[in-house]
């Protein structure tokens, strides 16, 4: 399975990065692929690194601005033009995502997912990684969202919620029959 997964390029402590890092080794050793953005830094290097070293394969899509920083020795590396052409590479090429913490950038991201599954324009499987309780706020957001009317479809059919690694690899092959 092709596993999208958004999260920060920022180097992170020990809180976001061994769970982070448990989650690659799962993908890794599961033999699917990673499908990210492609950077050689932070929290994206540590998953990158842990999915390759497990014996799964990097599919990074990067961006003009950022190619400096794109990891050499992915499997694919594709260089979009802009971030909008690099979100619809990432979706395309992805049977699933897997949203970790970020900040505004893979906010951006889940939110477009999320908004395409409320509309109907995917059925891909999306699973919010809470780490450490870091989207807490946006769980209850959400379901204050869904209690007062604003999603047309329930949230459970949106995004699942998994507040560990394994849980959120087994949410995936599940739903995607994939294992």
């Amino acid at each position: 399975m092709n596993i999208c997964v958004f999260l920060s390029a920022a180097d992170l402590d020990e809180r976001y990065t061994r769970p982070a890092r448990e989650f690659a080794e799962l993908l890794g050793k599961g033999g699917h692929t990673l499908v990210w953005g492609g950077s050689e830094s932070g929290l994206m290097k540590v998953v990158a690194d842990g999915v390759q070293e497990s014996g799964g394969r990097l599919v990074g899509v990067s961006v003009g601005f950022l190619a400096a920083k794109a990891r050499e020795n992915a499997d694919e590396m594709v260089i979009a033009g802009d971030l909008a052409e690099r979100k619809a590479l990432l979706l395309a090429k992805a049977d699933a995502v897997v949203i970790m913490v970020g900040g505004t950038g893979t906010l951006d991201e889940a939110t477009e997912i999320l908004e395409l599954k409320k509309h109907g324009r995917t059925t891909k499987p999306v699973v919010l990684l809470n780490t450490a309780g870091f989207y807490d706020g946006l769980k209850a957001q959400f379901r204050r969202m869904e209690e007062d009317g604003f999603l047309p479809v329930p949230l459970t059919e949106l995004v699942f919620f998994a507040e560990e690694p394994v849980a959120a690899l087994a949410y995936l092959e599940e739903s995607t029959g994939v294992q």
